[in-house]
């Protein structure tokens, strides 16, 4: 091979090679997480009422009177909601019943057994979150 060719051959061989160089640290870069923040965990009614007092209490400067009536209130209002939603409970779960059944109707015996499960699953899962709450 010639001078010239082997020239040649080198500078490609160079030219690819940093561009899968360049290529790999641009990917690497580009690829990776960024630093941010993940979704903190749901607060408790209480957790949230702590830090809505703590709020309240530094910027609108409440007196220690005005923070006790605020403490009242927001537990007459969190009683009010829960007992709102325990009226509700009946004819929501009607409703959810209702789509089961639709749902279940359309499907076949195979897909039913899934959705079954499905539903369990839901369920379980929902009731293992509402004990993180209460807890």
């Amino acid at each position: 091979m010639t001078r010239s060719n082997l020239s040649m051959i080198l500078s490609l061989v160079l030219v690819f090679g940093s561009g899968v160089v360049v290529g790999a640290l641009g990917h690497r870069f580009y690829s990776q997480d960024s630093a941010r923040a993940a979704n903190p965990p749901p607060r408790t009614p209480e957790e949230f009422k702590k830090a809505y007092l703590s709020e309240m209490q530094t910027r609108l400067k409440l007196t220690d009177v005005q923070t006790k009536k605020l403490d009242e209130i927001l537990d007459e209002t969190r009683t009010k909601f829960r007992e709102l939603r325990e009226k509700q409970r009946p004819e929501m779960k009607a409703i959810q019943d209702a789509q089961r059944a639709a749902i279940n109707a359309m499907l076949s015996p195979p897909q039913q057994a899934e959705y079954d499960k499905m539903v369990r699953e839901r369920e379980e899962k929902k009731k293992a979150q509402q004990k993180e709450r209460d807890h």
